[in-house]
């Protein structure tokens, strides 16, 4: 249990919020969806107040999920993009990244990115969250790719505005495929990867790099 001094030591409230998050990630692995508030609190061997104190609510709980997720497949696409290959490699690469960690925690990503499926389960287990919607995540995720394309690729007049299309319509593409994907298994990943890769190709093979920035 957990201590007033505890909770007051430098360090100590960010340390037992990140064992509580890897508590409720393996609660989500093991019950997907339906993972509830008091096997979280079990899984972690606390009570729920404390849960709530770390967390402020249920919707804040999600959210923490959420950001801890989308952080980590961020620096997985980063780094896909900065790997020494060729251009096309890279852009394989990312969308392997992205594909094979949603293939590899597949209740998380139902958890997370698809609620429309399971809202009913979640709000059940969770309560009436409220704002449990994709939107924000996949927001996110447009963003972040956009920058990472206007840093890299020269893309002339306009082209901050033509990398936060570029970047939002690869991540819609990204999600929708990898949905379809991952409840149909109608391919190899590496046949989708290949096949999204030449979907994305055109303009993005002629670009040059900026001159200012760290290429691609």
């Amino acid at each position: 249990m957990e201590t007033t001094q505890q909770a007051g030591e430098p360090g100590a409230a960010e340390r037992r919020r990140r064992e509580l998050l890897e508590a409720a990630d393996r609660v989500v692995l093991r019950d997907g969806p339906k993972a509830s508030m008091n096997a979280i609190a079990a899984e972690a061997g606390i009570t729920k107040p404390i849960l709530y104190r770390h967390f402020g609510d249920k919707a804040g709980l999600y959210q923490a999920l959420a950001v801890r997720h989308t952080d980590a497949l961020l620096d997985s696409l980063r780094a896909a993009l900065d790997a020494p290959a060729e251009r096309r490699r890279r852009v394989e690469a990312t969308l392997d990244t992205y594909l094979a960690a949603i293939e590899a925690r597949p209740q998380v990503y139902r958890f997370l990115m698809h609620p429309a499926e399971v809202q009913a389960d979640v709000e059940a287990a969770f309560g009436a969250v409220g704002v449990l919607h994709s939107a924000p995540l996949l927001r996110r995720l447009g963003e972040e790719l956009a920058e990472v394309i206007g840093e890299r690729v020269d893309l002339g007049p306009g082209g901050e505005r033509l990398a936060r299309i570029w970047g939002h319509g690869i991540v819609g593409m990204m999600h929708a495929a990898g949905d379809w994907w991952l409840g149909e298994r109608p391919c190899e990943r590496a046949e989708l990867v290949a096949g999204l890769t030449d979907l994305l190709w055109g303009r993005l093979a002629t670009a040059g790099n900026r001159e200012d920035g760290p290429g691609f």
